[in-house]
């Protein structure tokens, strides 16, 4: 057994925002251990606390500044990082100041100030480092961030502004973790990026060897190297540019999960073209049925946003009947928020607060329609579960069909000896609007 130095300072650590930013909190909690500082659960007990913060919305800004108040209330040493860096006027008006403000992925600016208000003091006893880093996701799953940074322009997006172009890790790196992470035990792996389709294009998709083969630094050749882990891989934030295509084949032969999050975010050309998306509903709803033909069980999420500027009754009534034609598994819906920084800003014809939320209500009622006769026809299977969460009365797990936190799940019921972790088959009895109710399978 390693001794714990027991005279390390501890810091605390507040990770918001999305998979990609708690990300980012894992390298530092990471470079944080790995320096051989002690991580503390709660501010009474932490020397100094870091502050993640998201900036992409209003409601986020407005998340991230009352956790760094909060956490200067309770601590008083707070270190801030992530999105809200970017343009940290609003961290700088608070009463109380902040140690530091970096921007995202910038973990050396952190440590920099963790080293300034917590200097380590020498003791020869200190813990190893698990080889997959720090996790703050539960041991069966893992997020794995392939790419920082995106080169889109959308109009209602200030995402480059933040994390930059796209910058593209190397293979041989990403699987060198994701080969320690499955080793750890991780049973499945969520790939995400800020546009996963875009992966190699800034490396020129040049090759390299990897366990004695040649690899692309491609999509394609990324989750083929990938499916050799053996475990289940999850790819998020998807484009859908043509290429990915040759991906569906590999969902089909079981090497991926046939489950693919793509952001359409509308199905209206005027829309599209004002928020600077190239795509149109036609050919999405085209590329939708070539995907399903190549793998008939393949699970499509997506998000859309309604309440855009200029939104007219058509535009809206476009993307409903888009929905009831592209008929997708998943779906999440926002109404737009106005994003300091963002050129959709300056748009004309912006759509009223309370048109936004009729708008919302009507096009989740109609997708809740279609999720809840999509799951029923999945009544009678038996579908095989990762187990994520079990109480006294169920088991809460998920099939391929659904990403942790943004989908559904499906409750186990009965008698059972299962554990976090577990997979399973259970047979599916029963379907709500958005879980699945099953017991396990003889």
């Amino acid at each position: 057994m390693v001794k714990q130095n027991n005279m390390a300072p501890k810091v605390g650590m507040v990770s918001l925002g999305c998979p990609k930013a708690l990300v980012d909190s894992e390298r530092i909690i990471t470079q944080l251990r790995s320096e051989g500082y002690q991580i503390a659960p709660d501010y009474e007990g932490a020397d100094a606390v870091i502050v993640n913060t998201c900036g992409f919305i209003d409601s986020a800004k407005q998340e991230s500044l009352d956790a760094i108040t909060e956490a200067l209330d309770e601590n008083g040493k707070v270190i801030v990082t992530g999105c809200m860096g970017v343009n940290p006027e609003d961290i700088e008006a608070m009463p109380s100041a902040v140690l530091s403000i970096s921007g995202p992925q910038d973990v050396d600016t952190v440590m920099a100030a963790v080293r300034r208000a917590l200097p380590l003091q020498y003791d020869p006893f200190t813990e190893l480092l698990p080889p997959q880093g720090i996790k703050l996701t539960p041991r069966h799953y893992a997020y794995l961030k392939i790419s920082e940074g995106c080169n889109h322009k959308c109009s209602f997006c200030i995402i480059p502004s933040m994390r930059g172009k796209l910058r593209s890790r190397y293979l041989a790196d990403i699987l060198q973790e994701a080969e320690a992470l499955a080793a750890a035990g991780v049973k499945e792996l969520l790939i995400i990026s800020q546009d996963t389709s875009a992966y190699g294009i800034d490396i020129k998709h040049e090759s390299q060897l990897w366990r004695g083969a040649v690899y692309n630094n491609s999509l394609l050749d990324l989750c083929r190297a990938l499916a050799e882990l053996g475990i289940w891989v999850r790819l998020h934030y998807v484009y859908p540019y043509p290429h990915v295509e040759h991906i569906i084949p590999l969902m089909s032969e079981g090497k991926l999960l046939p489950y693919i999050d793509v952001p359409f975010q509308h199905a209206s050309y005027q829309v599209l073209k004002a928020m600077r998306r190239p795509a149109s509903s036609d050919n999405t709803l085209a590329q939708i049925e070539r995907w399903r033909s190549l793998c008939p069980e393949l699970v499509i999420r997506s998000t859309f946003i309604v309440g855009f500027p200029g939104e007219s009754e058509q535009d809206f009534e476009l993307l409903l009947s888009f929905l009831r034609d592209a008929q997708l598994d998943r779906v999440g819906c926002f109404q737009y928020s106005a994003v300091e920084g963002a050129t959709a800003n300056q748009l004309a014809n912006p759509v009223p607060e309370q048109l936004k939320q009729e708008r919302w209500d009507r096009f989740m009622q109609l997708q809740q329609e279609i999720s809840e006769d999509k799951l029923e026809q999945k009544v009678g299977q038996t579908l095989t579960i990762l187990i994520d969460e079990i109480d006294h009365e169920r088991a809460l797990g998920r099939s391929y069909a659904d990403a942790p936190e943004i989908d559904g799940c499906v409750q186990v019921l009965g008698e059972h000896n299962l554990h976090v972790g577990d997979m399973v088959d259970v047979c599916i009895e029963d379907a709500t609007e958005y879980d699945l109710i099953a017991t396990l399978a003889d």
